[in-house]
This record gives structure tokens, sequence and C-alpha cells, in this order.
């Protein structure tokens, strides 16, 4: 009578081994992949920032001078300002606009499908295009300064492009036009899952619509809000194709940003060192909104499970 193999060795066995490990082997090159460009990458790029390499790396140590140089830069200084005042507006913009979109489409209204598709088009198009489009919109030689004075109102302007106080204002419009129906498809992803029992039981009370809303959905989908405003602020601080196509970060520098700025050092001037210098602040300030978000998470899953 012939031993029977040990249980690791059979089919069965084999299987079974197969089916536990192969999942970790799929993942492993992704995950070495996901640790070097991260983490070894901006390490070096941190390392390329402290060094005094202009066109090439020569890994030379200056410490933080480029940042010194960075920050007493005055067209630094203004793409800096330029991100947080379009942040806000964007960030804003995009939600309120998005809400308000999911809510109307909330109400059951008629060929729903075509209407998600029509608001979730601009999300389909490319920044570059969207930049490339609205860069006519705003041309006051064919756009729609063009069309209305053609139309007997000679003072109309709406030049936005052509001015240095107006142009971030042009990229806010267009970026909350670009994004708007993103936030409008989450929105309306947690409207539709907040409890019905909540919504009915206001109703018998007597809630107007407007009460319901403000007292009993909205507050239920708290989560959504700031999961789309995280997901809007990194859309934000990585801004670059946007504005290139709609402004080229003019007039003058008026619409310059960080990765525009990054963009001119490394490819255009050679002056990788302060370059990657500006990398890093902008690595910085995704930090400082994924940071607080991931720990928001995680305490709020362990509450979550805690009361479960």
């Amino acid at each position: 009578m012939q031993p029977k193999p040990p249980p690791g060795l059979t089919p069965n066995g084999l299987r079974m081994r197969l089916g536990e490990w192969l999942p970790f082997a799929l993942l492993v090159p992704s995950l070495i992949a996901s640790f070097v460009y991260v983490f070894v990458f901006t390490g070096w790029t941190f390392y390329i920032s402290l060094s005094d390499s202009s066109l090439l790396p020569t890994y030379g140590w200056v410490g933080f001078e480029n940042y010194a140089k960075l920050w007493s830069s005055r067209r630094w200084n203004i793409a800096y300002n330029n991100l947080f005042f379009f942040s806000t507006f964007y960030v804003l913009g995009a939600m309120a606009v998005g809400l308000l979109l999911a809510i109307l489409i909330d109400q059951k209204i008629r060929a729903e499908s075509l209407w998600r598709t029509i608001f979730l088009y601009p999300l389909a198009v490319s920044f570059v295009v969207t930049g490339t489009v609205w860069s006519w919109l705003y041309s006051p030689v064919a756009g729609i300064e063009f069309m209305v004075q053609s139309l007997g109102f000679e003072n109309f302007e709406f030049a936005l492009t052509a001015s240095r106080d107006l142009a971030i204002y042009a990229v806010i419009i267009t970026g909350v036009w670009q994004s708007s129906g993103f936030a409008m498809a989450l929105f309306l992803a947690g409207l539709r899952s907040v409890d019905q029992d909540l919504v009915k039981a206001a109703q018998i009370d007597g809630a107007s619509s407007f009460r319901i809303y403000r007292r009993v959905i909205l507050p239920s989908i708290g989560p959504i809000f700031i999961a789309v405003a995280v997901i809007m602020l990194q859309f934000a601080i990585k801004t670059f194709d946007l504005v290139v196509a709609l402004t080229g970060g003019g007039p003058g520098i008026s619409t310059t940003f960080p990765a525009i700025f990054v963009y001119d050092l490394m490819f255009q001037r050679g002056q990788i060192a302060q370059g990657a210098g500006a990398a890093i602040m902008m690595l910085l300030a995704l930090t400082v909104v994924l940071v607080p978000y991931s720990l928001w998470m995680v305490w709020r899953r362990r509450r979550d499970s805690g009361h479960g």
C-alpha cells in the first residue's frame, strides 16, 4: 500500500496554496512600483532640491538655499497665492453647483439619464480641450464679447483673460464648469443612499422639502462633502494643463500656478534644483490635504467598528 502524499502536495492542496498566494503575487509588482514611484523618487527629488544642480544633477550640497531663493521669488509667491485663491473658489463653486444639480436630478425628473450624461460630459473632456474652447469664448475678437457687441451692445466687455485682475476668475469659472459634474455624481450617489424611512418620517411630520434636505438629508451625507472637497483640492493643487491652454499663465504672470512654475524651472530654464524644491512644496500642499483626511477616515472606521 503506497503512502499518502502530504496534504500540501495533493492537487487540492496545490490549488488552495495557489489560491492563497496568487493575490499576493499579483499585488507585489504594483506595490514595488508604487513604493519606488512615491517614496524613492520623492526622496531623490528632495535630495536634488538640496543640491547645486542646474541643467543636470550634480549632487553638490547647498542645503536649503534653493528654498530660500524660491520663497524670495515674486513669481513663486504669486503662483502660491493663486493656488490658494483658486483652490478656495474652485472647490466651493464646484461643490455648490454639483450639489444643486444633484438635488434637481434627485427630484425624479424625466430623462434623468440624459441630464446626468449632459452634466457629466465635461468631465470626459480633457483639461487641454476645455481650456482651448473656453479661451475662444473669452477672446474679445471671436468670443462672447464679440457676439454681444455684434448685437448692438458696443460697450459690453467679457475679455476676462485679457485682464490681469480678472484672468484668475476665468480659470475658476472654467474649472468649475469642468468639475461640477463629477461633484454632482458623488452627491447624487449620496442622496440616493439616504435612509428613506427618515425622509418619510419627516414628510409625515409636515416638514417642507427644503427643511427635509437641510435637516435630514444633507447632514446624513456629511462624509460625501469631505470626500468631494478632498478630491477637488487634489485637482486644484495639480492644476497645469487647464491654465496652460486657457491663459498660458498670463497676462504676464497673473495666472501662474506652482505646477507651471515647476515646469518652467526644470524644462525651460534648466534650474533642476530649484524646480525640485518647488515640487516638494507642492507635495507638502498635497500632504496637508491628504494626511488629515486619511487620519479622519481611520478614526471614523474605528468609531464605526466600535459602535458595531
